[in-house]
């Protein structure tokens, strides 16, 4: 089926953005931060004193009359997995950006990051159930795949259940990757899940929020519609006592969301739904980095 052209012309946007961003800030953050998952041997060179003896090759150091010792180089190759949540709660955004497209600018980046640096890429959208699933690959056009399918594709579930996705990539994934799960993490349960595919993998939880879900705003009478339920209700926002029940809900699920992630060991960034997401995301590599 042929893609619309206002998605294409949305693919190209995204790369003029992203790849801008990904040649001037974040490739050397990004190569410096994944180092690889092993080591490979390089060349030989002659053994000097304090070179490890187990390095030692005896079949050369025999043929030369003199010692030599194997060398090694770090493997950079890299699996990446974007997991990338499309419930119904990624429709929501109180200006420009709803946070779904933010969460595509941002896999964006880190799917160009990752082709730039020769490494294999790979998507899971999920909802309540495993909705798409493309298996890691090298190259730009395995990029464009990717940001085609988070702008054009139409998941069938609106409700969310993270656990899904997580059980699913513990299961297909081989090999150990780094799995960026990009969500707003509303959701439970997930706890199990996530430390099971934490024990084998690299996991990073990026958390996307809306201002107003942790601040919520004083404008009146409203009818606000669940995006995951579709259920329709009147609230009044003037009502100070209400404004602090929503405000102190956000405020127990965010500190849900860290308590699950700290138990796990994974590690997480924020972010808005805004043009200012890379700003985060150059500051979890940078923050890396240094506890490399």
């Amino acid at each position: 089926m042929a893609v619309p052209a206002e998605i294409l012309k949305k693919v190209k946007r995204i790369e003029i953005d992203t790849r801008k961003m990904v040649n001037n800030i974040f490739s050397g953050e990004y190569h410096t931060r994944f180092k690889g998952q092993g080591m490979t041997f390089s060349d030989f060179r002659e053994y000097v004193a304090g070179d490890d003896v187990r390095s030692i090759s005896w079949t050369l150091t025999a043929r030369a009359g003199k010692p030599f010792i194997k060398t090694f180089e770090e493997e950079r190759e890299l699996t990446m997995i974007l997991a990338v949540d499309v419930s119904g709660s990624q429709d929501y955004g109180s200006k420009n950006y709803f946070k779904g497209e933010t969460l595509t600018y941002v896999a964006a980046t880190l799917a160009f990051s990752a082709a730039k640096n020769n490494d294999q890429v790979g998507l899971l959208l999920f909802s309540s159930e495993v909705e798409l699933y493309i298996p890691p690959k090298k190259g730009r056009a395995q990029v464009y795949r990717i940001i085609r399918e988070m702008l054009y594709f139409k998941p069938k579930s609106t409700h969310t259940r993270i656990s899904v996705g997580l059980d699913y990539l513990r299961g297909i994934l081989k090999k150990r990757a780094t799995i960026f799960l990009l969500s707003d993490f509303q959701d439970k349960d997930y706890e199990v899940s996530l430390r099971c595919l934490e024990r084998k993998h690299e996991v990073i939880a990026g958390l996307v929020q809306d201002k107003t879900e942790f601040l919520f705003p004083n404008v009146g009478l409203i009818e606000l519609q669940d995006s995951e339920t579709g259920e329709v209700v009147l609230i009044d926002t003037s009502n100070p006592v209400f404004r602090e029940e929503m405000n102190a809900k956000f405020k127990t699920d965010f500190e849900h969301f860290h308590k699950n992630l700290s138990k796990s060991g994974v590690r997480s960034f924020s972010f808005l739904p805004d043009d200012n997401y890379h700003h985060a995301l150059l500051a979890f590599f940078k923050r890396k980095r240094s506890r490399t």
